[in-house]
């Protein structure tokens, strides 16, 4: 089965080539792109938060499969890089910007929960995991990708990811699914309070 995606946010290519030019390699796989759409589409009216925007990419996705009552915040530490995500998709109401230290929005956050959270940044993931989950509304869905180890990461790198996914894999909240497909990815799902035993 061919699993390259059919269709694409209309602003897609274009932020390649601003990501091309910029040389900014971390853009989410478009593979990875069509699940956040699906994952969007699935929550009508969904509060959806980013963790690392990037040029916009994966906000792009996540955009295209969102209704017009859905809303998502979107946070990067990068204003330089993030520029870019505002110059194309700022115009659509639904998103918020925020140019922030994910890991010090995370800690300072006082709002409602979210119905889907991708973390694509360090924070959220590596450091601030029990804060990100923590906003993970029930029932909600917590995405996280990169995962499939790479020849140019850090030596210490492979060891953080696996401690990552045995403190998702033992969470008692979450039902988490590891997908060998794409960059490497988990989807974590929030049960409801009292909805499973291990």
């Amino acid at each position: 089965m061919d699993d390259t995606p059919r269709s694409a946010p209309t602003a897609l290519l274009r932020l390649r080539v601003a990501a091309s030019a910029a040389d900014f390699t971390r853009s989410c796989d478009a593979r990875t792109g069509s699940l956040l759409a699906a994952l969007a589409a699935a929550r009508p009216a969904g509060r959806v938060l980013e963790l690392g925007t990037g040029v916009g990419e994966g906000t792009a996705w996540l955009l295209s499969g969102m209704d017009r009552a859905a809303r998502l915040t979107t946070v990067e530490l990068d204003a330089g890089v993030q520029a870019t995500a505002r110059e194309e998709l700022s115009a659509d109401p639904r998103v918020t910007f925020v140019t922030a230290d994910a890991g010090r929005w995370l800690e300072e956050y006082s709002g409602d929960p979210f119905d889907l959270v991708f973390a694509d940044t360090w924070p959220g993931k590596f450091t601030h995991l029990e804060r990100a989950l923590d906003l993970v509304a029930p029932g909600g869905t917590y995405l996280i990708d990169d995962l499939t180890p790479q020849p140019d990461w850090p030596e210490s790198h492979a060891a953080a990811v696996t401690r990552l996914l045995a403190e998702l894999d033992a969470h008692p909240d979450f039902r988490s699914v590891r997908l060998a497909w794409s960059s490497g990815l988990v989807i974590a799902v929030r049960g409801a309070p009292g909805g499973h035993e291990r």
